[in-house]
């Protein structure tokens, strides 16, 4: 059933993946899913680069909420930023936390009936006033993660690495299940704006089984 809020329908509530129970961990099939994207590397927090990928893609996406509504009479709500991270040697990333060595991808999502004519058009019209710095590295990009495991994580992002370290080291293994794809993050509050101690994000490992890989 389509879910709306103020005739705009709010992905949040209509798509399985963005629900994740807090302080446990839950298997879920993500189906595949188109996003706007900019890729990065280094520190989130000193990085230039993150900042301006997150500016490049908010203009992008109300052009295209906008010309949804205008053009095609369906409205909805812009879907919260996402993430892909990961590093060379992971350990940076779900232990070490050494900032400077990981790649990204944020990433917002679009529904299925926006098409790369409307993403073109988009972009040019963000960029017709006061055009962002990484506007031209802004992608629409069809994601496939298939079977994942997720949980809700309420607290600041450094707070991530014993979370992550009982997902991979204990539920996965227990679970006979190993990752099969990049660390995705699900910010459903908006960090530059939500103290860090109330922040609340999906952690999401896309996995597979150990048996699925063995020779029959």
């Amino acid at each position: 059933m389509t879910i709306r809020t103020a005739d705009k329908i709010d992905f949040r509530k209509t798509l399985d993946a963005y629900r994740a129970p807090r302080g446990r961990f839950r298997l879920v099939d993500v189906p595949d899913l188109r996003y706007l994207t900019a890729d990065g590397h280094g520190d989130p927090n000193t990085s230039p680069a993150f900042a301006e990928a997150v500016e490049a893609l908010y203009p992008v996406a109300y052009q295209l909420k906008f010309a949804s509504k205008r053009e095609l009479g369906r409205d909805y709500v812009v879907p919260p930023l996402e993430g892909l991270w990961w590093a060379e040697d992971m350990a940076t990333f779900t232990t070490a936390r050494d900032k400077s060595r990981w790649d990204w991808t944020l990433m917002l999502m679009v529904p299925d009936w926006i098409d790369q004519a409307m993403v073109t058009a988009a972009v040019a019209q963000a960029g017709a006033k006061h055009r962002p710095a990484r506007l031209d590295d802004v992608r629409l990009r069809t994601l496939t993660e298939g079977r994942c495991v997720q949980t809700l994580h309420v607290g600041s992002f450094d707070d991530e690495a014993d979370v992550l370290a009982r997902l991979h080291h204990r539920f996965l293994p227990d679970h006979g299940l190993r990752p099969a794809g990049t660390h995705h993050e699900v910010y459903l509050s908006d960090f530059r704006r939500v103290a860090p101690d109330r922040r609340r994000t999906v952690l999401r490992q896309p996995v597979t089984t150990y048996e699925r890989d063995e020779p029959a």
